[in-house]
């Protein structure tokens, strides 16, 4: 920093189920601090959200941007009298709090809103795995399921995706797990979710034994999804990222797909082929944090 010119800092808030993660950067790339919070009650919750920056702003100075990338459903409607809230989720305690409004007062500065799968999918998709792709869609399995697909055509829609509460096909060795899902029970949310396998065999999927048919049965709904955004948008890539995918889903997903696609798709008949095209993220847990950084400093770009 030369001449006396501010430093241009962008903040960034991955807000999820289990934790918020706040950043401050100087560029997408070029974090200078982070922090993880655990996420419990909104008010508490976005406090300390608020103070990790006021508190970083006496270490590096003030942010001029911020990205916000929420669990969601959340409305993304700008001119709707609750944009910035979230509407029903299966998140108890959270349902029309608004991740906006203490962040607008406490900040003043502008910010960029988005829901978490749609900030990793932008991630991904510029500085991610699908780097130098046209096409790309991003799917987390974690407390929750959802997805999205970049380039993003929200505008032409009412809100964003919801895939996690996509209806699937039961296996036939789960038909006594009711699912969890308040609004659905066996929606694929309900039935793959962490919460889900938990509910299900009292621990997390990579503590099951080698051989236990969860891993094939959270996989094949998964695969089920793998599919269904295939063919309703055809992306160049799918990455699936979120904190199940830690127990080595990914081979099984793939094998799966490629059985419920029963060849239909030319290019995607052989084992090769899905394996390009399912993939691990290639920023690993920051898709979600780099996209918000990057629609931070559009934000802070288009103010100038």
């Amino acid at each position: 920093m030369t001449g006396g010119q501010r430093r241009r800092l962008i903040g960034a808030i991955e807000g999820g189920g289990t934790k918020f993660v706040c950043a401050l950067a100087e560029s997408p790339t070029a974090t200078l601090e982070r922090v993880v919070i655990p996420t419990r009650d909104p008010d508490g919750t976005l406090r300390d959200c608020i103070e990790f920056f006021n508190a970083a702003a006496g270490r590096h100075g003030s942010i001029c941007a911020l990205g916000i990338a929420c669990f969601g459903p959340l409305q993304l409607r700008s001119d709707a009298s609750d944009y910035g809230c979230l509407l029903g989720t299966p998140k108890a305690g959270w349902s029309g709090v608004s991740v906006l409004a203490p962040f607008r007062a406490a900040l003043d500065v502008p910010i960029a809103l988005d829901v978490d799968v749609g900030a990793a999918a932008r991630g991904e998709l510029d500085l991610g795995a699908g780097r130098g792709l046209r096409s790309l869609a991003y799917v987390t399995v974690g407390t929750g399921i959802g997805g999205a697909v970049a380039p993003d055509l929200r505008g032409a829609r009412i809100m964003h995706a919801e895939m996690g509460h996509l209806i699937v096909r039961r296996d036939p060795r789960d038909s006594d797990f009711a699912g969890i899902c308040p609004y659905h029970g066996d929606c694929l949310e309900g039935l793959a979710s962490g919460p889900a396998i938990l509910a299900r065999w009292g621990c997390d999927l990579s503590a099951l034994p080698p051989g236990h048919a969860g891993h094939a049965v959270i996989a094949g709904y998964l695969a089920q999804l793998a599919v269904a955004i295939q063919l309703l948008h055809a992306p160049q890539m799918q990455v699936f990222g979120g904190g199940v995918m830690s127990a080595g889903l990914l081979p099984e997903v793939r094998k799966q797909t490629m059985a419920l696609l029963g060849g239909y798709l030319p290019h995607l008949r052989d084992a090769l082929s899905v394996e390009r095209l399912i993939r691990a993220p290639g920023l690993g847990a920051d898709s979600a944090i780099v996209g918000a950084l990057q629609a931070a400093l559009e934000a802070l770009e288009a103010e100038e």
